[in-house]
C-alpha cells in the first residue's frame, strides 16, 4: 500500500481515508488501487465491523481525475478505463460489512458515485452533492444513475442528472440520500452511527446488506426462498443463541460474529 489511501482499526471500525487532498482526493488509477486493496483487506479482518469512507482535506472527493482521464488513447483505453474505475463502486456494494461514507466538503461527480455505492451516508451541514456530469456532456458513471434511481422518484433524478444539480446536505436528507447530518465533525457522528453495526450480529447483517442490495433483482417467490435458506442457517449460528440467551436474561447481547 501506498499513501494515497490511509487505513486505521479502531473499536471494531475500520477507517479508510482518502488522502490525495491537493487533488480533493479526486480518483487517480493509483487512488482507486489503493482504495480497492484497502476495501479487500478490511473485508477480511475479523477484527472490524463496519467500515468508515472518508477524504482528507477540504473535500470527501472532487470525482474522476479528468487529467488522467485526457491520457486515455482510444475507445478501449478509454472502456477498459472505466471498466477499471466502476470497480470501486461495486467492491463497496459486494463487500459482506456494511460501508459508511462521511461526507464533508463536496461529493462531486463519482465522488457522490462512490458515497452512493456506500450502505449509509453521514454528512456535514455544509456537505455537497454535485451530479456535475451534464457540464461536460456526460452521463453519471460508476453506478450512479442506479444508486440515485433507487433513492429518489425517476422525474426527479432525471431532473437533478440533466440540470447537473448540486444538492445540499438538507435536500439529500430530506430525499432519503443520506442518513444523518452531522452539526459538529463528521467523523465521530459516523462512529456513533456505526455502534449498532459494531454492536450487532456480524453474520445476519451480512445478509440483510445482500438481500436489500439484491431484492429489485428477486421474483417474489425467490426472495421468500432465500429469506428462509438464510434464517434457518442463521437460526444455528452462536449469535442467535446468544441473542436468545440475552433476550430471556434481559441484557444486551454480545455478539462475536459466529
Amino acid at each position: 500500500m501506498g499513501n494515497l489511501v490511509e487505513i486505521q482499526i479502531e473499536n471494531g471500525i475500520g477507517h479508510l481515508k482518502l488522502n490525495r487532498p491537493d487533488k480533493l482526493n479526486a480518483l487517480s488509477k493509483e487512488l482507486a488501487e489503493e482504495l480497492l486493496q484497502g476495501l479487500d483487506s478490511l473485508n477480511k479482518d475479523k477484527e472490524v465491523k463496519a467500515i468508515i469512507l472518508s477524504g482528507e482535506g477540504k473535500a470527501f472527493s472532487a470525482g474522476g481525475d479528468i487529467a488522467s482521464m485526457k491520457e486515455l488513447a482510444g475507445a478501449a483505453e478509454v472502456a477498459e478505463w472505466m471498466e477499471f474505475i466502476s470497480g470501486v463502486s461495486k467492491k463497496l456494494m459486494d463487500a459482506d460489512k456494511y460501508i459508511i461514507a462521511a461526507v464533508h466538503g463536496y461529493a462531486a461527480g463519482a465522488g457522490f458515485s462512490i458515497a452512493l455505492a456506500a450502505d449509509f451516508i453521514v454528512a456535514d451541514e455544509q456537505a455537497k452533492f454535485a451530479l456535475s456530469f451534464a457540464n461536460i456532456g456526460l452521463i453519471p458513471d460508476l453506478g450512479l444513475i442506479k444508486s440515485l434511481s433507487e433513492r429518489v422518484s425517476k422525474p426527479i433524478a432525471k431532473e437533478w442528472i440533466s440540470s447537473a444539480k448540486v444538492v445540499s446536505a438538507k435536500e439529500a436528507y430530506d430525499n432519503g440520500i443520506i442518513n444523518r447530518i452531522s452539526e459538529g465533525p463528521v467523523l465521530e457522528e459516523a462512529e456513533r452511527f456505526a455502534e449498532f453495526i459494531v454492536k450487532g450480529p456480524a453474520i445476519s447483517n451480512k445478509y440483510v446488506k445482500y438481500l436489500v442490495n439484491h431484492v429489485g433483482e428477486l421474483h417474489a417467490e425467490t426472495a421468500f426462498t432465500q429469506e428462509n435458506i438464510i434464517q434457518a442457517m442463521l437460526l444455528q449460528t452462536a449469535d442467535h443463541k446468544e441473542g436468545v440467551s440475552a433476550f430471556f436474561g434481559k441484557r444486551e447481547p454480545q455478539f462475536t460474529g459466529n
